[in-house]
């Protein structure tokens, strides 16, 4: 790292940054507004320190495009999460305030203490991938919000309802031989054709996003495509969200990277694994829609396999959570594999800094314990006392009268507390 590392708190109408030493001393501060010349105005401050280096808050996120421009006048910049400067703001007892310069100095700290953060690179043909993989994903997600809207209409419309998967085939048959009732009949008859045309329209959309997935996939002459289930939106998504595949030290990074790994969460001579949420959830997404493309076929290789964990005693999911992380293994290897053959990529890739915040210390694809249990308890009820067996030392009191409530002296006796509601009593 740089001697001094400038620290940028990006908006989307300003952006401030905090220039700091190697010693974490503040040098400088500005803020400049969004405009065409905010990278100009930036240069012009820092001129000041030859010897820089640029650290934006969350570079592929708000802060891409001001990264993209300090890259392209030649400048060194870094990547910092959000959570990195968030936790630094945190832990700092004299900058504990919210504000854009303590969250600037945040940001600066953290890539100055972080000895591996990312570098950004340029955008390449992995960042167009991701872009049209994400247009992908979201129309699906489009389609699928109006084919519920659609099928609540229906329900109304048809009597005891529509059952199974709509098309829009099928919905145009059923709406053909729908005569409506009333003006709330007909308005529903004409909210479903609406729908019924936008759906078209999106179904239209995802062929021509396919195609051109399908165009750039071939031209990357990538062989995840082997990997069955992985088709052009699968292998789209993995390549513009994984970039270099060097900058995953293993297979077992890489899968706790897409969170097929599971997380170790021992303590002591327990060894327990659960399952991971963490990880880059679009990819974790992709694998899983693979993993579901090899079990919906009882003569692929993945199938075989899971049937020979169900056939074990292994619960639907926890085999369906073993297969992803053979698919997440098969397609490292692949990667590997293609960027040995072609080249090594000296691009960091998009998705963040290298690896993952949490690094699987599993060695191979499956843990010796289950990667989640009945209970989160991780130790049995012990007794309140050295020995459960003796006897309290409190004195019994006194029998007394059901009908005076009073003891055998003659003194009166406060009535009998019941116990609480799920509590247990002790027994003498």
């Amino acid at each position: 790292m740089a001697g001094v590392v400038i620290g940028i708190d990006p908006h989307k109408g300003s952006h401030t940054a905090v220039a700091v030493d190697g010693t974490e001393v503040v040098l400088g501060k500005v803020k400049v507004r969004a405009t065409v010349e905010q990278v100009q105005q930036l240069r012009a401050w820092a001129r000041r320190w030859p010897e820089r280096a640029w650290a934006v808050e969350g570079s592929h996120g708000l802060g891409h495009l001001l990264a993209q421009q300090l890259l392209a006048v030649g400048e060194h910049v870094v990547d910092v999460q959000p959570k990195l400067a968030a936790r630094v703001r945190l832990l700092d007892t004299g900058k504990v305030n919210k504000n854009d310069p303590n969250d600037a100095r945040s940001v600066a700290i953290a890539a100055l203490r972080s000895p591996d953060a990312a570098r950004v690179v340029s955008d390449d043909a992995t960042t167009v991938l991701k872009l049209w993989a994400h247009r992908h994903r979201e129309l699906s997600r489009r389609r699928n919000r109006m084919v519920c809207q659609l099928h609540s209409l229906l329900c109304d419309l048809v009597p005891g309802g529509f059952t199974g998967e709509i098309t829009a085939g099928l919905a145009a048959a059923a709406l053909d031989q729908i005569a409506p009732h009333g003006a709330a009949g007909e308005a529903r008859m004409q909210l479903a054709h609406d729908l019924l045309e936008e759906i078209r329209g999106v179904d239209e959309q995802r062929r021509d996003v396919k195609k051109r997935l399908t165009k750039l996939v071939a031209a990357s002459k990538t062989t995840v495509t082997d990997v069955y289930g992985v088709g052009p939106v699968v292998a789209a998504t993995v390549l513009g969200y994984v970039g270099d595949i060097h900058r995953f030290g293993s297979k077992d990074a890489f899968g706790a990277y897409n969170a097929t790994a599971p997380i170790e969460a021992s303590s002591g001579n327990r060894h327990i694994y659960r399952l991971s949420l963490r990880g880059n959830r679009q990819l974790n997404h992709a694998i899983h829609m693979a993993a579901v493309t090899q079990i919906r076929y009882p003569t692929t290789e993945g199938r075989a396999y899971y049937d020979r964990k169900i056939a074990a005693g292994m619960p639907h999911r926890s085999a369906l959570r073993a297969l992803k992380r053979k698919i997440s293994d098969a397609i490292y290897r692949k990667l590997t594999d293609d960027t040995d053959a072609h080249g090594h990529s000296a691009s960091g890739g998009p998705g963040g800094q290298s690896g993952n915040d949490s690094v699987s210390s599993v060695a191979g694809s499956h843990p010796a314990a289950p990667d989640l249990r009945t209970s989160h308890s991780r130790t049995k009820p012990q007794p309140t006392t050295a020995n459960p067996k003796q006897k309290r030392l409190t004195s019994r009191p006194a029998p007394r009268s059901r009908r005076t409530g009073r003891s055998a002296a003659g003194v009166k006796m406060q009535p009998r507390q019941r116990p609480r509601s799920g509590r247990r009593q002790e027994r003498s």
